[in-house]
């Protein structure tokens, strides 16, 4: 198969992925063009960064649309988060490919051992949200407790996006869940719209650095989207327990093999 072949392989599952599993199934875009591409991270970055702009945008459209996004909200994460995507991408540059593809795993471990904790058990957590919205006004209560913690996760968000070219929603739907009382389908909408925004800024960062594989990008993009629309006309037949952990499971298959590959070549193993 040629590379473009691949590339609109890979997109088709990415987006059936992000179908099943919510933003942040995006995870598994990079190591898939590390493995199947032989990209290094800092390389694969914006091309999955484009994809989830695309993909994230037209799920973001759809929530608004449906009155689900609290823009004030996402446009505090957003603000912040398009401030410390180009630091993520200078940090990017900065460190070895290695390192960053080590820390990679580590966050692909750390997003499988969370989607799997949430099938195991619910919040217990009892204490009164930050965030909260007046049931009578429908407008959320701006407090210095609920703006720091917006801030600070778009500040890791948008970090998180340069460094290693995801969208953050693996950040932004948990700290919405623990912080805030909006139901899950505001969670998902302004992480949603969060992301988009963040990926823009981290892809505009990279295309300023660096030259993008556009004959990759383009058709990664494009069936990312497309596998994406198709998977949503099935994802509602699907239990969300089995596809979080089915997805759980791959991406901590995916973890072990990047940190095996980039822990071989910093320590030189045959």
């Amino acid at each position: 198969m040629t590379p473009d072949m691949i590339a609109v392989a890979l997109g088709l599952f990415v987006g059936t992925v992000l179908a099943f599993t919510g933003a942040g199934g995006a995870v598994l875009s990079i190591p898939l063009l590390v493995f199947f591409l032989h990209l290094n991270v800092t390389q694969a970055a914006p091309i999955g960064l484009f994809a989830l702009m695309l993909s994230a945008g037209i799920g973001a459209l759809l929530g608004l649309k449906a009155g689900n996004v609290r823009y004030k909200a996402a446009g505090l994460m957003a603000v912040i988060g398009m401030i410390t995507a180009p630091i993520g991408v200078w940090l990017g540059h900065y460190l070895s490919s290695n390192i960053v593809g080590i820390l990679f795993a580590i966050v692909l471990a750390y997003v499988a051992w969370h989607m799997w904790g949430n099938t195991t058990k619910e919040s217990l957590n009892t204490n009164p949200a930050p965030c909260q919205i007046n049931p009578a006004t429908s407008k959320l209560f701006w407090t210095a407790p609920c703006t720091s913690r917006l801030g600070l996760t778009g500040s890791i968000a948008g970090l998180l996006s340069g460094l290693l070219g995801v969208g953050g929603g693996f950040v932004i739907v948990p700290s919405l869940r623990k912080v805030s009382n909006f139901d899950i389908h505001t969670i998902i909408a302004t992480s949603l719209a969060v992301v988009t925004l963040v990926s823009a800024s981290g892809f505009l960062a990279y295309a300023l650095h660096s030259a993008i594989n556009w004959k990759i990008a383009l058709p990664f993009g494009i069936s990312t989207l497309v596998g994406l629309l198709i998977g949503r006309q099935f994802s509602a037949k699907i239990p969300a327990k089995a596809s979080q952990r089915s997805f759980a499971i791959l991406a901590i298959v995916v973890a072990i093999a990047l940190a095996y590959k980039h822990l071989n070549l910093i320590f030189n193993i045959n």
